[in-house]
């Protein structure tokens, strides 16, 4: 009886698994029609025909990333019959398309650089929300540009902090030199993973010969830095990675010295600030605002605090501790009621904005008017005069 009972299962698990194997030749196969390839690689559903450009992105070390250029939508509006001729899919030379010239040729037009988080692609979850988030309040001027980075999608190449590194920089000098939008107009925006390689970026361009600073930088759900990371991620918000291990510091500390990405956003960050308020006092000035939600599972809050902290520091010669800072932002916070705090530190160089929301997870708060406010507040830091966008 037990031998039947065997036999019976063993043949039920080798069809289930027979049929996985079909199912998946099947989607394998499925992703050699062009039609599907499209879908899988573009991802660009929930936008109207030809608002997104894809393209292709050449990197100083010979990578090849996979960007979209995302257009406004009254601009597009106003231009719609014109972009709804013009072919759709892949874009060979994307100085010839419509919507480029637009970004090119309007010397009002304000321009989001955006790095996304650490999973799927730049099409993926509710990053498409959020890229109309970014336009929200200026409809007909603010652009998005967007890359996977190496290793990711379509782009070519292996992830590392260097890599990721060459790719933002290699996105802003595009967008300055090749779309002819100066640093004043531009603002970057990154989630996640993305903040890391956004601080890098701010302080690779504040710390050349010529020092670049770009109107302002927004951070959704950022990490202070790898080996914190390492002690406080959750996947999916509910299951620890090393929760048990965290518990013995020397242990964790120990296994973080195998982590060849570091990303020490914290100290990155304040070393940006450290630059910018060394500048000259007529140089432009810096804007960060670093946006969190209490419920994000994935990514504790407590990372925004030590970001806010750091940064805080590096505007003082003698520095501030942790806790007189958390004392002074009690007693400075604005408090939006149900929703949450907001808390400013100015100095004559600059400007550090924390905002804590109650809600928004890792990922939702993307899309919310939150994110649409900050990226307009950090376009007013140097470019004030267009951003009236009432529509005509």
């Amino acid at each position: 009886m037990f031998r039947i009972s065997f036999i019976a299962t063993l043949k039920s698990t080798i069809r289930a698994l027979l049929a996985s194997i079909a199912l998946y030749t099947l989607f394998l196969s499925s992703l050699t029609i062009p039609l599907i390839q499209n879908q899988v690689i573009y991802l660009n559903r929930g936008f109207l025909r030809n608002q997104v450009s894809p393209f292709k992105l050449s990197t100083p070390d010979g990578e090849t990333l996979h960007a979209w250029h995302i257009l406004p939508l009254e601009l597009y509006r106003r231009h719609e019959q014109e972009l709804i001729e013009e072919p759709t899919g892949l874009v060979p030379d994307i100085t010839d398309r419509l919507g480029f010239k637009l970004l090119r040729d309007d010397p009002s037009s304000l321009l989001v650089l955006y790095f996304h988080g650490a999973a799927g692609t730049l099409g993926s979850g509710w990053r498409p929300p959020s890229y109309r988030a970014m336009s929200a309040g200026a409809p007909r001027r603010t652009h998005v540009l967007a890359i996977d980075y190496r290793g990711f999608g379509a782009s070519s190449g292996v992830p590392s902090e260097e890599g990721l590194l060459v790719d933002s920089v290699a996105l802003a000098e595009w967008a300055m030199q090749e779309a002819g939008i100066p640093p004043s107009r531009i603002v970057l925006f990154a989630q996640s993973l993305g903040t890391a390689v956004s601080i890098a970026l701010a302080q690779h361009m504040a710390t050349r010969a010529d020092p670049v600073l770009f109107s302002g930088m927004v951070l959704v759900a950022p990490f202070a830095d790898v080996e914190l990371l390492t002690a406080t991620y959750r996947v999916a918000g509910t299951i620890p990675i090393l929760d048990l291990i965290a518990r013995f510091p020397r242990l964790l500390a120990w296994l973080n010295t195998f982590v060849l990405s570091k990303w020490p956003s914290k100290d990155t960050l304040a070393e940006f600030v450290r630059s910018c308020e060394k500048l000259p006092a007529a140089a432009p000035k810096y804007h960060v605002t670093i946006i969190h939600a209490e419920d994000d599972y994935d990514i504790p809050w407590s990372h925004s605090e030590q970001l806010f902290w750091h940064a805080a520091n590096a505007t003082l010669p003698d520095g501030i501790g942790f806790d007189e800072l958390e004392r002074e932002k009690a007693a400075a916070r604005s408090l939006r009621r149900e929703r949450g705090w907001v808390v400013e530190r100015r100095t004559k160089q600059g400007v550090i904005r924390e905002e804590i929301m109650k809600y928004g997870l890792h990922d939702r708060i993307m899309s919310y008017p939150v994110v649409s406010s900050a990226v307009m507040r950090a376009f007013e830091n140097s470019f004030r005069p267009y951003l009236d966008d009432t529509p005509t």
